[in-house]
């Protein structure tokens, strides 16, 4: 995840479409991108840009290969890589249940009627009207994250009359090989409660002292963009020595464990996703000998997977207003967005795929940046990546992979508008989110 250090390889095919990157139902037609049957193009002229462009039938393929992987465990898709009523919609045809991390992502979901207790509310910091919502609303699971939280969730459901079922997130010091900002179980943070201190033990006494709270499992997420079972395992075992000094200490079996998300797509050429049913048989698998070496009934599991639902199947959508070339070094491909609606690539080191979209060429590749239009020299979407030669203004570009934690982390910086929403399936496009206008952005000013 960290920026190349040396320019690229030219690909030997720079109009190249490659399946394991781009939406499942991605092509080129008459030289242009087409992605569920609809040319780039005509989503341009429609829509405009920048725009964000989801393949329904590639998201919705991804919950069903979830669903059936993971058939007699739960699947809870990660709301925080991207949420609005369109996706909720679709989590609830497929089977799905959802995960939400905040009050804002908890209404989009109940706004739409989807069915709370297939819900599970997280948080590291939850405000008394977020958890009172989370009750009242009859949430399926609430991941505990502090002490602070046991007392005041405990509180909560005296007043209300209500007996909510609650996990413990714990911090297993597991360290995955990923960014410093997406590991999130070593103990150096600000999620959970950590195994290696004590803490998730205490907090295990503190809710069972409570009869108003039902603890129902343990809780772990070791980080993101992650491709592999390894640090699963080791998370897994050490979930399950609480699990057994769970039951010594107090005689309680824990019926459920949750091993959390995180689990990485490709970027870029030579990434390596991991596969589902693959995943889900290493996980079960894992699960079911560490509980019966410790003498464990296996508990039901659960995962959450965001950026493997819905990454692989957006696509972000710019015009081309600026090439300039910077002799000696590369040339400067000026795009209409940028880090407002990807910031990720400032944020921690991104990397992705992009090509010309809206025709082929023929013209040799030319060493490029892809920089948006704001007033920051970090403000690029690809660092390095070559483009054909031949690249000029109202060019359209496309970027792959850009599903997740785009919209969800766009801003508003320069008074941008963020860009629309828009499903593609079956040759039609639809909106699903509206973009924002400049009057959105001078709305709530006095």
């Amino acid at each position: 995840m960290l920026p190349q250090e040396r320019p690229p390889v030219a690909p030997a095919d720079l109009n190249r479409i490659n399946p394991a990157i781009w939406p499942r139902t991605s092509a080129r037609t008459d030289g242009a991108l087409t992605v569920g049957g609809v040319d780039v193009r005509d989503l341009a002229r429609e829509h405009g840009t920048p725009l964000f462009v989801l393949d329904e039938e590639d998201v919705r393929s991804r919950m069903r290969d979830y669903a059936t992987a993971f058939a007699g465990s739960e699947v809870h898709y990660a709301g925080k890589a991207f949420l609005c009523k369109e996706i909720v919609r679709w989590l609830h045809d497929e089977g799905l249940g959802l995960d939400v991390a905040s009050g804002g992502e908890l209404a989009v979901a109940l706004s739409v009627g989807f069915p709370p207790e297939r819900i599970t509310m997280h948080g590291n910091n939850k405000s008394v009207a977020e958890l009172t919502r989370a009750v009242e609303a009859g949430v399926g699971h609430i991941v505990v994250d502090s002490y602070e939280e046991i007392a005041r969730l405990g509180h909560l459901a005296e007043r209300l009359g209500r007996r909510p079922k609650v996990m413990i997130r714990v911090t297993t010091g597991v360290e995955a090989h990923t960014h410093e900002f997406i590991a999130t179980a070593h103990d150096d943070q600000k999620f959970g409660l950590s195994l290696n201190t004590g803490a998730a033990a205490e907090a295990v006494r503190r809710i069972l002292a409570l009869p108003q709270l039902e603890l129902v499992g343990l809780h772990s997420h070791i980080g993101s963009q992650i491709v592999d079972t390894a640090g699963f395992e080791v998370a897994a075992r050490r979930l399950t020595t609480l699990l057994v000094q769970v039951k010594d200490e107090h005689g309680v079996v824990l019926p459920e464990l949750d091993l959390g998300g995180g689990y990485g797509v490709a970027y870029v050429e030579g990434d390596e996703a991991p596969d589902i049913k693959e995943l889900a048989d290493g996980l079960r698998e894992i699960v079911t000998k560490v509980c019966k070496d410790a003498g464990l009934p296996v508990p039901r599991l659960t995962v959450e997977p965001g950026r493997t639902i819905v990454g692989p199947g957006g696509i972000t959508l710019y015009e081309v207003g600026t090439v300039k070339d910077v002799e000696g070094l590369r040339t400067y491909v000026s795009i209409d967005g940028g880090m407002s609606d990807n910031v990720r690539t400032a944020l921690y080191g991104a990397e992705y795929t992009a090509v010309l979209a809206s025709r082929e060429s023929a013209a040799g590749p030319m060493l490029s940046r892809l920089v948006g239009k704001h007033c920051e020299s970090g403000d690029i979407i690809v660092r390095d990546l070559h483009l054909p030669a031949d690249l000029a203004p109202g060019d359209l570009i496309a970027v792959a992979a850009t599903g997740a934690y785009c919209r969800s982390l766009a801003s508003n910086y320069n008074y941008l508008p963020k860009p629309a929403v828009v499903a593609v399936s079956g040759g039609r496009s639809r909106v699903i989110v509206r973009g924002e206008t400049e009057d959105d952005l001078l709305r709530g000013q006095l």
